[in-house]
């Protein structure tokens, strides 16, 4: 029996395996002539059972005949037969070989066939002759290239040079560097360097290259590197295969830009810079040259435009938001960041605005005839700098058109096309959420902002008893402003009280909110209320007001409190009374500059409920300084409050120097970073009323001290200068020493005091409080209080615990009567 060896490569089997294949001698009538011993292994049948039957026995299947019929005529002709073919073994399992039949001359000239069959363990899935596999290299979709191992190229298909542009001749015999520059090449070669080396293949390595065929746009290739050895392992070369995935590349990149987006847009709550981070986050690498124009309302928090329709040719201007380049210096642009820009009518910028949809202009025409032409000025620099692609896309959120961003390509950028419209439409439609939300909170922030402005004190006075200065700084934080507020407020007899709160909450609410409390205590304070029972009304209105609030609001939930500090300083005796509702104390700074915190009860917060307030009396020098500030002054994100009272401390140290130099300085102190909450810092310096100033009687509870009264009152105006007031004076106190001697109870005290205004005031220890009446003709009496009212700027009573004084003022500088 005969026994042959090839070297077939295969699947299952290394290359350069040695192969057993079996054989077998048929004859022309179909029966076997031979059968070797390796066909005996492979089948399990002996030559004993198969020499001279018919070699049908060994086939699996009927179909298989069809076959063997096949190769009968073939070999009839001269011609020989392969293919797969399935055989029944010994033991009747199926076995599937690949089959060779060949035609052979026997003796007598009889045809016999010499046919071959090998596993298909140990043969190729698909064999395939050296021309069918060059067919389907050159054929195939991607671009395959064979490279020896001294990097030259020895073989490249079709597709590759349609995906790079660079034709057969010039690539073959050459390295990559010799047909491609720059950084990208050189990369490649080291990785195909080291796949030489190690035989390690390398997977998807990318990188870019300008195509000769498209100049305009750089195409992005994923190749994969494979070494080609030969039976022996020795390194014959590499095999190369690239694949175009510029658009996958370019997804990548824009879904990377859209979410960058969400990060890099919208950072603050300021329109402008929102609209200035949308210019620079799109070039370069959406656009060369890009404008974000908002109408000219938005910047200032006003309502912005809707659909404009019909124009009658007024065209709204713009608000240049932002602008970016690829340019340095923006040459481009007509107008700067924060300019107004105009646009013609009619004109791609008003048909977006009116429509709401997009315009795209791949090739911007620039020719006669066009919105250009009543444009010169544009035109001007659109042929200037070679703009030659136009995108603009409107920018509207929740309904309302906002502005529009313009995207502009010039030199040899590749002109826009309508995928790049899509991804400028989603770019600027999350921009545009930003600006819309920053747009509310400017406006809502500026009608807050005037609206505490407007209910903040404009001019602050001290009268004779004190040199004030203020400073209020509202918040930067999204809140916006709170409800801080502080007052100065004159009182009788030269008195004057200081006041400082914080309403809790941001934002227009907390601004109203301040408000309506500091309306509150100056009707307080005008009914000379002593701090501790002021603060106790106070916390009654601020609870009131939280039960209306909730009453409005019912299903929303409402935060209604305050902090306050009530201060009264009086010049005659140089006392301040004082009392707080959980706000921080004041400081106070002698005139050798040394500082302290008096020991006041805190309080609790105003509108908490179940409040209690203890008022503390202290004897101020003149020329010392009281500060009243918010916790907003003295406490931040990075200190407590109690390291910023003593920051304020140190900073006021220095009495003798002007208040407004130490309010300026105070806030010079604070971080540069943007407060969290308002602050607010009053300053004042106590001046005290000589006794030359003040002229003060014990007089008895008797009719006949009236005339009396009268007397030493005029005295005292004569020795003042004051002679021009005497008459009126003297009307004055002859109705108040009456009443408190007709209607009062105990001693009676007149006083005297003279500073901006003549104070006359009439104590007694009664409780009654005088009622201004208007008496008709017919009545006797009953005028003295109306003619007081007359006689006087202002009147009013005030209680003590010792009793009540009765009190009106006279302008110095004129007389009123």
């Amino acid at each position: 029996m005969a026994r042959t060896e090839e070297s077939t490569p295969g699947t299952g089997r290394a290359a350069g395996h040695t192969i057993s294949t079996a054989m077998a001698v048929v004859d022309s009538d179909g029966s076997l002539a031979a059968w070797t011993h390796e066909a005996q292994r492979l089948t399990g049948f002996t030559a004993a059972e198969v020499v001279g039957c018919s070699a049908a026995q060994v086939l699996a299947a009927p179909e298989d005949l069809a076959k063997a019929s096949e190769f009968v005529d073939r070999g009839r002709s001269g011609d020989g037969w392969c293919g797969i073919v399935g055989l029944r073994r010994h033991d009747g399992g199926p076995l599937v070989v690949y089959l060779r039949a060949c035609p052979v001359s026997g003796r007598g000239g009889r045809i016999q066939w010499l046919v071959t069959a090998t596993e298909m363990t140990a043969v190729p899935s698909w064999p395939m002759n050296g021309a069918g596999m060059e067919a389907l290299l050159s054929s195939a979709p991607i671009g395959i290239a064979v490279r020896d191992p001294d990097l030259r190229c020895v073989w490249v298909n079709d597709a590759l040079a349609l995906q790079d542009g660079i034709p057969r001749e010039k690539r073959l015999g050459r390295r990559l560097t010799e047909v491609l520059s720059g950084p990208d090449a050189e990369s490649a070669e080291a990785v195909m360097r080291e796949v030489l080396e190690t035989g390690a293949p390398r997977i998807d390595h990318a990188y870019r290259t300008w195509l000769q065929t498209d100049t305009r746009q750089e195409h992005s290739f994923s190749t994969s590197f494979f070494r080609l050895d030969d039976a022996e392992g020795h390194a014959l070369g590499l095999c190369v295969m690239s694949v175009d995935v510029t658009d996958r590349q370019r997804a990548r990149e824009r879904l990377a830009l859209l979410s960058e987006a969400s990060t890099r847009i919208g950072t603050t709550l300021d329109v402008m810079r929102t609209g200035q981070e949308l210019a620079d986050l799109a070039v370069p690498r959406l656009a060369d040259y890009v404008t974000v124009d908002l109408a000219e309302t938005v910047p200032l928090g006003e309502e912005s435009l809707a659909r404009l329709g019909a124009t009658n040719g007024h065209i709204p201007a713009f608000r240049r938001a932002g602008v970016a380049s690829i340019h340095k210096g923006i040459p481009e642009s007509l107008w700067s960041h924060g300019d107004y820009v105009f646009v013609p009518a009619p004109s791609p910028f008003t048909q977006v605005l009116a429509s709401g949809r997009s315009h795209l202009e791949p090739v911007l025409d620039t020719s006669g005839g066009t919105w250009l032409q009543r444009d010169p000025g544009r035109l001007e620099k659109i042929r200037e700098h070679e703009m030659h692609s136009l995108m603009i896309v409107p920018i509207h959120a929740r309904g309302a058109v906002l502005g529009v961003a313009v995207f502009v390509r010039m030199d040899d950028s590749a002109p826009f096309e309508t995928d790049d419209l899509r991804f400028a439409e989603e770019l600027v439609a999350r921009a545009a959420l930003s600006l819309d939300n920053a747009r509310r909170y400017v406006r809502e922030r500026t009608a807050a902002l005037a609206l505490q402005r407007n209910l903040l004190p404009r001019r602050l006075t001290g009268g004779a008893a004190l040199e004030v200065a203020s400073r209020y700084l509202p918040s930067d934080t999204q809140g916006g402003v709170g409800g801080d507020w502080f007052d100065v407020i004159p009182l009788s007899g030269a008195r004057v009280a200081l006041v400082v709160g914080d309403v809790v909450g941001h934002g227009i609410n907390a601004a109203a909110t301040m408000g309506r409390l500091r309306a509150a205590v100056h009707t307080l304070a005008n009914m000379d209320l002593h701090p501790d029972e002021l603060l106790a009304h106070l916390d009654d209105t601020i609870s009131r007001l939280a039960d209306e609030d909730g009453d409005v609001h019912r299903h929303t939930s409402t935060e209604v409190g305050a902090t306050c500090l009530y201060a009264v300083y009086d010049p005659v005796t140089r006392r301040c009374a004082m009392a707080r509702a959980g706000h921080p104390p004041p400081v106070v700074i002698s005139p050798q500059g040394r500082v302290t915190i008096p020991d006041l009860p805190s309080g609790i917060p105003l509108g908490v409920g179940q409040s209690s307030f203890e008022a503390v009396e202290l004897e101020l020098p003149e020329g010392c300084v009281l500060a009243l500030y918010t916790d907003g002054l003295v406490e931040t994100r990075d200190e407590d409050i109690e390291a910023g009272m003593h920051r304020l401390g140190t900073v006021l140290a220095q009495p003798d120097r002007p208040l407004e130099e130490l309010c300026s300085d105070v806030l010079d102190t604070l971080s540069t970073r943007a407060l969290f909450d308002d602050a607010t810092l009053l300053l004042a310096r106590t001046h005290a009323l000589s006794p030359t100033q003040v002229a003060s009687w014990d007089l008895p509870n008797e009719p006949v001290v009236v005339a009396d009264a009268r007397a030493l009152a005029t005295a005292r105006l004569t020795e003042w200068g004051l002679e021009r007031l005497a008459a009126t004076t003297e009307l004055i106190v002859s109705e108040l020493v009456t009443n408190a001697i007709r209607h009062g109870a105990g001693p009676i005290t007149l006083r005297l005091i003279r500073h901006q205004v003549l104070v006359c005031e009439v104590t007694d220890t009664s409780d009654t409080v005088p009622r201004l009446r208007h008496a008709r003709v017919t009545d006797e009496g009953g005028r003295g209080l109306f003619l007081v009212a007359q006689l006087s700027t202002r009147r009013g009573t005030r209680f003590s615990p010792a009793g009540k004084t009765v009190w009106a003022e006279q302008e110095v500088n004129s007389n009123p009567s």
